[in-house]
């Protein structure tokens, strides 16, 4: 049976990093990675006009530092210029490096990770009070917890002589925005 192997993809995130040295030493590590590589020959991006926009952007941060709308918009443009470049020489690393990490690695790009990571539990919810409700019914009043989608509400009835219930009956409750109340 043939098993399936997963393409390497490049991590983009820094494209999205603030303007400043760490966006531009990124790029610059590219660049300096895929000057003379053999792994990657053709790139569809000319390194040196590649190089050259490097520099102009990092002059023009510095220009913009003065707060001049037209040194902020032309920063911007040569952001955007730079953005599609580094996307470019992305994929073309993801396509030409035969999924192999270390050819990948060589490019000055960082792989994206592949890991799939299960949903976490995000804690338990704090019950502050339970009251009488109508006949048979109990009403829980309970501190939310950040991100949570639903609370399960497990009760049963108490042992002789105060024994913990051997038995449990659960109701769901959907996410609400602070406290909540749930009749059971």
């Amino acid at each position: 049976m043939k098993t399936l192997k997963r393409k390497l993809k490049a991590l983009f995130d820094f494209l999205r990093m603030p303007d400043g040295d760490v966006f531009v030493s990124r790029l610059t590590a590219i660049h300096d990675a895929l000057t003379g590589n053999a792994a990657f020959s053709n790139p569809p991006v000319d390194l040196a006009v590649f190089k050259t926009a490097i520099s102009n952007y990092a002059a023009a941060v510095v220009v913009a530092l003065d707060g001049s709308k037209q040194a902020i918009a032309n920063r911007k443009k040569l952001r955007e210029g730079l953005v599609k470049m580094a996307e470019q020489l992305g994929h073309y690393v993801e396509a030409n490096c035969n999924d192999d990490p270390a050819i990948f690695m060589s490019s000055g790009f960082q792989l994206r990770s592949t890991t799939v990571v299960p949903p976490q539990p995000t804690g338990l919810s704090t019950i502050d009070s339970v009251d009488q409700g109508k006949t048979g019914e109990l009403l829980v009043t309970a501190t939310v917890v950040l991100k949570a989608r639903a609370y399960e509400i497990r009760y049963g009835q108490m042992g002789a002589g105060g024994t913990a219930p051997s038995t449990f009956e659960t109701t769901l409750v959907a996410s609400v925005q602070s406290r909540f109340r749930s009749r059971i």
